[in-house]
């Protein structure tokens, strides 16, 4: 039977119950009611001479007196009976303990149903005594400001103390996995500083075990284990999770050879209840660190966490800091500034800040505004489509889009990873941070994928690595992952904008409301002038006419005086009628709708030759693309400009004036153009003025009006008017209308 393989395998074998001891001390468990021996160590007989076997079912008060046990404060089962009470064993631990004349340290365990009582030697390999050492080496570790230096400072430290070859600080990332952020070791060795593990190299079960017992000492990775035997058929195997002896996995102690290690010792970095990490201590020889000099060094891993934990906290905290601040200037420009494209994204802080993004786009107005590393415009406007139908909620994150959105794989290294928040769902509008593809290479210590092997049995399970050269692994597709802090950057920043826009919109619909009172009170005064103005004007005139007309006895000085006075009645009643139509210019709701152009020009060709009735004239109509607006207003535009040209050209011999429109990229470009009088550079910036006329067209008709409402018109239509002209050599006019 086999079972497909994977890294699982090595988390299901049972670290707890491994049914051996390590063989520098040895073990006898008795049942925590009768405190009769349930469960020994094969190997009690090379410690004491006394056969295991024979030693179970009794009860410890024999075993005590077979053994010559002596302690100077109490009997062994009172012992047990003061370790069966307590929470816990630590306040007792270690119990110092002769048997048959050598002293141990006695180490008591609860375990299910049973109490396991561990003898070890008191001996240790270490020189002195280092409890002496805690207080210089722990201030010294405590000295370091930051959280790289600290863990170096500590790995120094604990090189010191306990002398072991190669000292480690070694941390868990989120996926399991382990990563060498210190080190100390003898110079003979190579560095593993920087190197990374596979989650696999120390799978869950024993992660949960190193958060329960707080340091693990392997003596010597080549001496036989003890197995731990029982009196009962079919037994349930001892329960070694709080044990100091519990026997090693052998695929453990397999890795560590294949490392040329002989000894370890570890001991747990804990942060917020997690393990963080561990200060993982190799020796190329065997070496054995007694429980005291052990229980010494977890509390310098207990102050190291509590330390490490407040590092962290205190770094994290400042990054928190910094963005939230780059948040609250943020805030600070869109309440001083009503342009919120400007203060988003062209001040001293932008919203590029808020993240550690390398890039940021803000859609918003019908314009793509970016910041540092982005896409190109066309590639945002692709992930905003695809983000409307795929954003379920205000924000949206990832660290592989590429994996998601396979588009993305073409530009990868500026957006691995996304992080998006929704402005307005209906316009489309939005912020979109960006972070490039971590294309790093992970230094592996061997290949992650540990090779399979066949067992005994014919099952197959992964065996430890066996090869220890650094091994590179590319990550693509994906980027650094958007942390909670500057989810929440972003969170309160839309929470600014959007009551920003809010704000604005309440502004505009006020302006609108007094904009609409104005318009009406506008088109009272209009009606007034068209009233008053025009009723004195008709008499004026009628009287003028009249008088012309009726009176025979006028001089030719009185006529022409009459005449001019009549002229002039006309003129202003042209104004009024200009002035009327530009102020309603502004106000026409455009109907749009394709327009036939050669119709259309050629309509305004025939009106306009008609009522100027030019002498000699050569008018030529080009291509005429069609184009969609407002037909009336078009109509004006185009009737005064074509009306302009042969004016304008009306004094040269003979008059030319073309019309022609060409599509070019995505806009329709029409030009009328003449052979007319031209215009002076000095008055180039107030042609499309109001009531503003040159010098050299005073001789020719007209009220300055004209080309300001044909400009009103082309921006109504969100198109661009301008104009090429020479004094003396004729005028072209340009109007760029975009294809929808």
């Amino acid at each position: 039977m086999s079972y497909q393989v994977d890294l699982t395998n090595c988390d299901r074998e049972p670290i707890h119950i491994p049914g051996k001891i390590q063989s520098h001390g040895f073990l006898i468990a008795v049942n925590s009611k009768s405190y009769n021996i349930s469960y020994i160590s094969q190997n009690v007989e090379s410690y004491t001479g006394i056969n295991a076997i024979g030693l179970l079912g009794k009860n410890i008060s024999e075993l005590e007196e077979q053994l010559a046990i002596a302690n100077d404060t109490a009997s062994l089962q009172q012992l047990l009976k003061l370790a069966k009470g307590a929470k816990s064993s630590d306040t007792i631990n270690p119990l110092a303990i002769d048997v048959k004349g050598t002293n141990y340290n006695l180490i008591i365990s609860h375990s299910v149903n049973d109490l396991v009582l561990e003898f070890e030697p008191t001996e240790s390999d270490l020189g002195g005594d280092i409890q002496k050492t805690i207080g210089r080496s722990v201030a010294e570790i405590l000295s370091g400001k930051s959280l790289s230096l600290l863990l170096q400072k500590a790995a120094s430290e604990i090189k010191k103390i306990i002398n072991y070859d190669r000292v480690m600080i070694y941390k868990f990332n989120e996926d399991g996995h382990g990563e060498v952020t210190a080190e100390v070791k003898n110079d003979d060795l190579e560095p593993f500083l920087g190197l990374h593990y596979p989650a696999s190299d120390i799978p869950k079960q024993a992660r949960e075990l190193y958060k329960i017992n707080l340091t693990r000492i392997i003596a010597d990775v080549n001496s036989e284990s003890s197995a731990i035997i029982t009196y009962e058929e079919g037994a349930a195997p001892l329960d070694l999770t709080h044990s100091v002896l519990r026997a090693v996995s052998p695929i453990h102690i397999q890795y560590l050879k294949n490392m040329g290690v002989d000894s370890s010792f570890s001991i747990s970095l804990i942060a917020h209840g997690e393990l963080w990490g561990l200060i993982a201590c190799h020796n190329y020889s065997p070496r054995f660190i007694d429980y005291k000099s052990r229980d010494a060094s977890k509390l310098i891993g207990q102050i190291l966490s509590s330390a490490l934990e407040y590092r962290q906290d205190e770094e994290e905290l400042a990054k928190l800091h910094e963005l939230g601040e780059a948040a609250n200037t943020i805030a600070d420009y869109i309440k001083k500034d009503t342009d919120f494209t400007f203060a988003l994204t062209r001040n001293k802080v932008t919203i590029k800040d808020i993240t550690t993004a390398t890039g940021v786009a803000l859609v918003y107005d019908e314009e793509i505004t970016t910041i540092g590393q982005t896409p190109t415009e066309e590639q945002i406007t692709e992930i905003v489509e695809w983000l409307k139908v795929n954003m379920v909620d205000t924000i949206y994150s990832t660290y592989r889009f590429p994996e998601i959105y396979p588009a993305a794989k073409n530009y990868s290294d500026v957006a691995s990873g996304i992080l998006s928040c929704s402005l307005s769902r209906e316009l489309g509008e939005m912020i979109i941070w960006f972070k490039p593809e971590q294309v790093k290479a992970i230094n592996w210590a061997g290949n992650p994928e540990k090779p399979v092997e066949e067992t005994a049995d014919g099952l197959l399970q992964l065996s430890p690595r066996k090869s220890f050269d650094s091994w590179t692994q590319i990550v693509k597709n994906t980027s650094e992952k958007w942390k909670h802090d500057e989810i929440a950057a972003v969170l309160k920043v839309r929470e600014d904008v959007i009551f920003a826009i809010n704000r604005k919109a309440n502004e505009i619909r006020i302006l609108n409301e007094r904009l609409q009172l104005a318009y009406d009170e506008l088109d009272t005064f209009s009606y007034t002038i068209s009233h008053d103005l025009r009723t004195p004007l008709s008499s004026i005139k009628n009287y003028s006419e009249l008088l012309l007309a009726s009176n025979k006895s006028l001089d030719d000085s009185a006529k022409k005086m009459l005449e001019r006075i009549i002229k002039g009645t006309d003129k202003m009643h042209m104004l009024i009628k200009e002035i009327l139509h530009y102020s309603r210019v502004g106000r026409t709701n455009i109907e749009a709708a394709p327009i036939d152009m050669g119709l259309l020009l050629n309509e305004i060709k025939r009106e306009v030759l008609s009522a100027l009735k030019p002498e000699s004239i050569e008018f030529t109509i080009g291509d005429t693309p069609g184009i969609d607006g407002d037909s009336v207003m078009i109509t004006q535009v185009f009737t005064n400009l074509i009306n302009n040209a042969v004016k304008y050209s009306s004094k040269s011999t003979p008059s030319k004036v073309k019309v022609e429109g060409i599509v070019r990229n995505n806009e329709i470009v029409y030009s009328v153009s003449d052979n007319g009088v031209g215009i002076d550079v000095n008055y180039y910036n107030r042609v499309f003025e109001l009531f503003k006329r040159m010098d050299n067209a005073l001789e020719f008709e007209g009220t300055g009006v004209g080309l300001a409402i044909v400009k009103r018109i082309v921006e109504k239509h969100k198109a661009r008017i301008w104009f090429e002209s020479k004094l003396g050599f004729g005028t072209v006019f340009y109007i760029s209308f975009k294809i929808s």
